[in-house]
């Protein structure tokens, strides 16, 4: 099945599964799902097999780019773990009162964008005008993107098609147990004869990876912090026992005030031990996962270091125009350091970048605590992390809440254009 190419400016590369970076892209390998919002897939040879789950540049055929301690990742700021145990079961009794919601109660404003099986729409609540909330509503500082979200439309014949039954369902069941500051959040889902929908939080300010692109390379100070988010949010799933796979600029995005939010977790996993499924970006693979030797969530903290050191550069460490290129840098573990370099954050991407993953920082006996802990967040109180407290060091230029310039514009089409499935195909989304 031949590939669907997209432009090369395209700004949701990222989410819709359609990758692309330093000028090359690649698309999706049949056996997963990834792409964030729109979660576009695309069949690429017939190098895989069944239980690979394959990014956009893992693969034969593919071109090139791109238990830990369990410790309260609120800290000392507030809950105990019973606690936050208990706010999950709150906010998973939030999430059934949403699903009584139906397709009639949004209003379909514009599709920001498109992939193989699915699109990602802009929609709005009905009965909220485009003026804004106003009153009680609009002086809840708790309830933000109240009245704009994405929908990712998925359609159920070409998920069926092409294998990513589990890989959605996977995804979905992932998203709606987590609730992190810094984690897109699933508000709600449905699935009718034709399509699986996704209502997720709406994050207008667009994509890292375009911000980084723009700038070259960024500051200590700003690479600092959006670390520090990311090591938060990391945390957090790997207290829940979830691995999530895919770190890169590609899968980060900026809400209105600057913040990050992962999105995308096409590759995420829920692990008691270890995994052996082949999955992730080139760039971004840990040893381990290259040598089939089973990986765990130290994978994480891997490629933490890898976009740290992206983030620094400008360019990951590990790159060669050929994916088995990249693979022997990989395993060689032979780092060139930029002169450029902050020398505090070089000492903890070594320590990241570990062949070794029981000598990895984060993932020894005190698990991400190694990695709070190191003198590069020393400039950081955790506590204020969490709390978004901190002042982020780019904030996104947005006109409203429901701004689309950080998208491109795409041809509407209707899901009543998709045919409907069978009763018996419809079964396998009975738990969707």
């Amino acid at each position: 099945m031949g590939e669907d190419l997209i432009s090369p400016h395209h700004p949701l590369a990222g989410w819709l599964g359609m990758k692309m970076r330093y000028g090359q892209l690649h698309a999706l390998g049949p056996s997963c799902l990834s792409g964030g919002w729109s979660g576009a897939a695309e069949s690429v040879g017939a190098a895989h097999s069944p239980n690979l789950c394959s990014d956009s540049r893992v693969g034969i055929n593919h071109g090139t780019r791109r238990p830990l301690a369990q410790i309260d990742p609120y800290g000392e700021m507030g809950p105990t773990k019973l606690d936050a145990a208990a706010a999950d079961q709150q906010q998973q009794q939030q999430r059934d009162q949403n699903n009584q919601h139906t397709l009639d109660d949004f209003v379909i404003l514009k599709t920001i964008g498109t992939g193989t099986f699915g699109r990602v729409c802009l929609c709005q609540e009905k009965g909220l005008s485009a003026g804004g909330p106003s009153g009680k509503q609009a002086a809840d500082d708790n309830k933000t993107n109240e009245r704009y979200w994405a929908l990712k439309i998925l359609l159920l014949k070409d998920v069926i098609r092409l294998k990513q039954v589990e890989h959605v369902k996977n995804e979905k069941r992932i998203l709606a147990g987590i609730n992190h500051p810094f984690i897109v959040r699933l508000e709600w889902s449905h699935h009718d004869n034709k399509a699986l929908y996704m209502l997720l939080e709406y994050v207008c300010g667009g994509e890292l990876f375009s911000y980084l692109r723009h700038a070259g390379r960024f500051s200590p100070k700003t690479a600092c912090f959006y670390s520090a988010e990311i090591v938060s949010a990391l945390e957090y799933l790997h207290s829940k026992s979830i691995v999530y796979r895919d770190l890169k600029p590609e899968n980060l995005l900026l809400d209105r005030e600057g913040h990050l939010k992962i999105t995308d977790f096409g590759f995420a996993k829920k692990l008691t031990d270890r995994t052996w499924t082949l999955c992730g970006t080139p760039e971004y693979l840990a040893p381990e996962i290259i040598q089939s030797k089973g990986h765990n969530k130290a994978v994480d903290w891997w490629a933490l270091g890898v976009l740290m050191y992206e983030m620094l550069a400008g360019y990951p460490p590990f790159f060669d125009d050929n994916p088995f290129g990249i693979y022997e840098k990989i395993l060689a573990c032979k780092l060139e350091w930029p002169r450029s370099l902050d020398p505090i954050a070089k000492d903890l991407i070594k320590k990241l970048l570990v062949a070794d993953r029981t000598k990895r920082l984060g993932n020894m006996k005190n698990g991400a605590e190694d990695i709070k802990r190191h003198r590069w967040f020393k400039v950081f109180d955790w506590q204020d992390v969490i709390s978004r407290k901190l002042e982020p060091p780019i904030v996104p230029k947005i006109d409203s809440e429901g701004d689309t310039s950080n998208f491109d514009d795409y041809p509407e089409q209707s899901v009543d254009e998709s045919p409907a499935l069978t009763d018996s195909q419809l079964k396998l989304f009975d738990d969707f």
